[in-house]
């Protein structure tokens, strides 16, 4: 089966962009189950080393010579496809909202919002009713504790 019959087309002929995404965030799913943990050079060996990933530099690196039996580095081959580069699991682009306003111009077909965590408890209410009104996908949405009101003495 050809890349072109693979991929579907509508009544113009045009790619249907929503199943290529999905298609492509498969094809990135697979990849990353097998890339490897890039870690920094020694670092299983030093405390003090911490594994987040370095590039190695020296002369005779033996990470760096690509040597049997040491990790391996980047590179570019272990990239995910461009077109979905960047987005979110579930197909849809993230975006932080820290108050109303930015919920405006969000197209709920492609985008998702993801609530900012300096948001205060009243406003992230105000927000998730919002969004759920437009129909606006909500990737940390968090159960709405209801606010005590203080008991009057009487």
């Amino acid at each position: 089966m050809t890349e072109s019959e693979n991929k579907k087309t509508d009544e113009k002929g045009e790619v249907d962009k929503g199943l290529e995404n999905r298609r492509l965030l498969n094809i990135r799913k697979q990849q990353k189950s097998r890339k490897p943990d890039f870690i920094r050079q020694e670092s299983w060996r030093y405390k003090r080393v911490k594994p987040s990933w370095r590039r190695p530099r020296g002369i005779d690196n033996k990470m760096r010579s690509e040597r049997k039996g040491w990790p391996a580095s980047v590179k570019v081959g272990y990239g995910s496809p461009k077109s979905v580069r960047g987005f979110h699991p579930s197909g849809y682009i993230e975006i932080l909202v820290q108050n109303l306003d930015d919920i405006g111009n969000i197209d709920p077909k492609t985008q998702a919002i993801r609530i900012s965590h300096t948001v205060g408890a009243k406003k992230r209410g105000e927000i998730i009713t919002m969004a759920t009104e437009k129909g606006i996908h909500i990737l940390n949405p968090k159960e709405e504790r209801e606010i005590e009101e203080p008991i009057s003495s009487s």
